[in-house]
């Protein structure tokens, strides 16, 4: 596994150094009788209000939060304004305030107990530092910033940690915006080289109609002829004419067969272009959905004008086997399963891990996923095999990409939902 690296000092002070984007030095916070205690929501620095609710709390989350609060807007208001709701009452200590700190307690109380028994600053940023590394992000991010021991340079160094990790995500998926935008305007080509098929189809069945009503008329000519001849003595010229007839019936019925020929040909090109469109249409689609499901993670990323759609939710407490892939996208990968409330188990897909760990996950396991494009055929047939055997699902993906994966979480939650009305 590659853990992720930790900011160096000079990288850290570069931030730093950006005004409006860390927070102010933390102040010490002391009950009466003098015993530190976790720091709340509102006393947070403002500039640490957006990162906590975007990396914390999942849209799903946000919107039932404020259906409890019986906002009016929280079944029509966009992503983006349920966020900016949620950030803009985290800085306040009132009724939501408050509940948005229960809240946040509530969903990642197991990691609070566990930051709770740190007794040193530096058993905090271990434990930090651990949890980043396991793709652990959401409730680790929220036990360190509260933590009562952690200090000015701890909360810097996990805010810019979880402020890279929505950059590296958004980078990991350029690769599939291009591929969509090449697919669109392959298809935007192959419409216009169809359309112009299409018309000179049309055409060349004109023109073959038109041979077809000669040719009848040939024919009609040359029996015509023929009848008059019947029983005497042709005249030489008659002669010649029917000869001319029969011959240009022939060289008619060659250019009708030749043009036959060609139709046929072209209807094959045809039904091969739009085979190929329709597979084209269908991996765009699958782009789109992937590009809307790795989105929905990136709540507080830096771009103003990016939509954010909803999180894959339902899922809370499945376990996901991921076979194959690459090593250094598991703590991304981790990272998503968590946000759905799932836990992760992973095996390499047979690089250097045997597939004979396989029945064992599998056991474990709720249902399997493995990227087509990533995996030994060896590892991904014993899994549909095993998978098959116990009844359980298991979903190939079209690549190693995270946006696959997020895809096929939101597809999940989709049909949990569904299932559940």
């Amino acid at each position: 596994m590659v853990a992720s690296p930790v900011l160096s000092p000079v990288l850290l002070g570069h931030f730093a150094a950006r005004a409006g984007i860390l927070p102010s030095s933390r102040k010490a916070l002391d009950l009466a009788d003098g015993a530190p205690r976790r720091e709340r929501l509102w006393e947070l620095s403002s500039n640490l209000h957006c990162s906590v609710i975007g990396t914390c709390l999942s849209t799903a989350d946000l919107r039932q939060f404020f259906t409890k609060l019986k906002d009016p807007l929280a079944r029509t208001a966009s992503e983006h304004e349920i966020h900016s709701l949620a950030v803009a009452g985290a800085g306040r200590r009132d009724l939501p305030g408050k509940l948005l700190q229960k809240l946040l307690d509530k969903k990642h109380e197991a990691q609070l107990r566990r930051f709770s028994r740190a007794a040193s600053l530096e058993e905090v940023r271990a434990l930090w530092r651990d949890s980043l590394e396991k793709g652990e992000v959401p409730g680790a991010y929220w036990a360190t910033l509260t933590h009562p021991l952690t200090d000015q340079a701890l909360a810097r160094e996990a805010f810019c940690e979880v402020h890279m990790l929505s950059h590296l995500m958004g980078q990991s998926n350029r690769a599939d915006i291009k591929r969509l935008r090449t697919l669109e305007a392959e298809l935007g080509a192959r419409d216009e080289k169809i359309a112009r098929q299409e018309q000179r189809l049309s055409q060349m069945a004109a023109s073959q109609a038109a041979l077809a009503r000669e040719a009848a008329q040939l024919k009609a000519d040359l029996r015509h002829a023929l009848e008059q001849g019947t029983g005497v003595a042709a005249p030489v010229a008659d002669g010649e004419a029917v000869a001319a007839l029969r011959r240009r019936l022939g060289d008619e019925q060659a250019r009708s067969a030749a043009l036959a020929e060609r139709l046929a040909a072209r209807d094959a090109a045809l039904s091969e272009n739009a085979r190929r469109i329709a597979a084209l249409e269908r991996e765009a689609q699958e782009l789109c959905r992937e590009v809307e499901a790795l989105e929905g993670t990136l709540a507080c990323a830096a771009e103003p004008a990016a939509a954010e759609p909803e999180a894959p939710r339902g899922l809370a407490g499945l376990r996901f086997l991921y076979v194959g892939g690459r090593p250094k996208q598991l703590d991304q990968l981790r990272a998503f399963a968590d946000k759905a409330g799932g836990v992760l188990l992973t095996h390499d897909g047979g690089m250097e891990e045997t597939v004979t760990l396989l029945p064992g996950l599998v056991s474990q396991a709720d249902i399997a996923f493995f990227p087509v494009d990533c995996v030994s055929h060896l590892a991904s047939s014993q899994v549909k095999r095993l998978c098959r055997d116990a009844g359980k699902p298991f979903i190939p993906l079209r690549t190693s990409g995270l946006a696959s994966f997020a895809a096929a979480l939101d597809a999940l939650a989709a049909q949990s939902a569904e299932a559940a009305q």
